[in-house]
């Protein structure tokens, strides 16, 4: 990792890596959009879920199974893909993973019921897992410019991934909720080609990861710490994106620009404002104050009229952003574990909130009625926030000793944000 000699002025990270950012190999970019790709995944089915219930005869708690076994399977896969990157390369993962992808997206616009494209979805979790948990070790193995551009280039993609996600749903889903499935695993497809062509495998590294490495690197008291806030984080993350929808009840359209806005702010705020801020407030203080003003930003989704939601959508995207960046940089910084060991025990744990939130928030809304869901996520958003208070004196464990230490043992990747 390249490193500063001195106290950093405020957004000096940022912009050393700016200045290197376009200065990029070919396997870089190849992999850099494949991320793009990958991540709109996550997004694609926000402005057809209406669709999809309506087209499969669904109700919105089925449909919303689409996340949950979506993410379900990528927590579990957490434990997995470290121990395989380690063993048969970045390059042969990265290939699994998008096969994956290209396979079961493809399988899942030909569905039939919505258990089937469940079925199809917890296909698709394992590929992006696969591919995104090695993407970023292997655009830093690649980089010119050194860690900070390449760390920039893939949250920079991840931004994209999720602005254009919902876009794209909505620009082919107004045809057939089916055409977003089959536009993705087209993309995937040409993301495989392009790997292929241009990534040299990369170095594999010193040590193999085993299965239950992941699980003993939470053994550590600042990344459990960080874990479980993230975890309560996510459930409302989550709620957003999975259910806001049903409730904005909004066309195809008009439902893929709101979370094209959302997105866009999401990259913004993750890429440009997040480390001025920390530079300024310290990353506690920021992560803190920004999970209590997405608790208050939910709970005024859930009571507003049909603008207020909109435009209350719209802004937990910056607060999403936010957390985002200082959670993951907390997570690789607060304890002694290797960068990627950390990361895969801390999104084993936070992963299933996002499995928990598209299958509860539907149930919620049965058993009471459309706004408490939104009260249930304003809640675990304060929990978040809680922990990290009464957590603060573990969660400020310098990192800076161990970076050498992380840099070294660099060779499986993190799935970050």
């Amino acid at each position: 990792m390249q490193h500063s000699t001195g106290g950093p002025a405020e957004g000096d990270t940022f912009d050393a890596g700016a200045t290197s950012l376009l200065r990029q190999p070919k396997a870089v970019w190849a992999t850099a959009g494949a991320s793009v790709v990958a991540f709109m995944g996550i997004g694609l089915v926000d402005p057809i879920l209406p669709s999809i219930a309506k087209g499969l005869d669904a109700t919105a708690g089925q449909v919303s199974l689409l996340f949950t076994s979506y993410f379900l399977i990528t927590a579990l896969a957490m434990l997995v893909t470290g121990f395989v990157s380690s063993r048969i390369g970045g390059r042969r993962t990265l290939l699994l993973g998008l096969a994956l992808v290209v396979v079961f997206a493809g399988l899942s616009g030909t569905s039939g019921s919505v258990g089937e494209l469940v079925g199809f979805r917890a296909g698709w979790g394992l590929g992006n897992a696969l591919f995104v948990s090695t993407a970023l070790a292997v655009i830093v193995g690649a980089a010119a410019g050194g860690s900070a551009a390449a760390i920039l280039l893939y949250e920079s993609a991840l931004g994209l991934g999720m602005a254009c996600g919902p876009l794209l749903g909505a620009l082919l889903g107004d045809a057939s909720w089916r055409y977003p499935f089959f536009g993705t695993a087209f993309l995937m497809a040409v993301g495989f080609l392009c790997i292929t062509l241009f990534l040299k495998e990369q170095p594999k590294p010193a040590r193999r990861t085993g299965l239950l490495d992941p699980l003993k690197a939470l053994g550590h008291g600042g990344l459990a710490s960080v874990a479980a806030s993230a975890f309560f984080y996510n459930y409302t993350f989550f709620t957003v994106l999975a259910f806001t929808p049903f409730v904005l009840d909004m066309s195809p359209y008009r439902s893929g620009a709101v979370f094209f806005a959302w997105g866009v702010l999401l990259a913004v705020f993750s890429v440009l404002v997040a480390p001025r801020l920390q530079a300024r407030f310290g990353s506690l203080k920021v992560l803190g104050g920004s999970l209590v003003l997405l608790a208050a930003d939910v709970l005024v989704l859930g009571y507003g009229s049909h603008t207020t939601a909109v435009v209350c959508t719209v802004l937990s995207g910056a607060l999403i952003g936010v957390n985002n960046t200082v959670y993951t940089e907390l997570a690789l910084g607060v304890s002694d574990a290797p960068r990627p060991v950390a990361s895969a025990g801390y999104n084993f744990v936070r992963w299933f909130a996002a499995a928990a939130a598209p299958f509860f928030a539907p149930r919620i809304e049965e058993w009471t009625d459309v706004h408490v869901p939104f009260v249930v996520a304003a809640v675990t958003a304060a929990l978040g926030a809680l922990v990290v208070l009464v957590r603060r004196d573990a969660l400020t464990h310098e990192a800076e000793q161990l970076e050498e230490r992380h840099a070294a043992e660099d060779g499986v990747t993190v799935f970050a944000n």
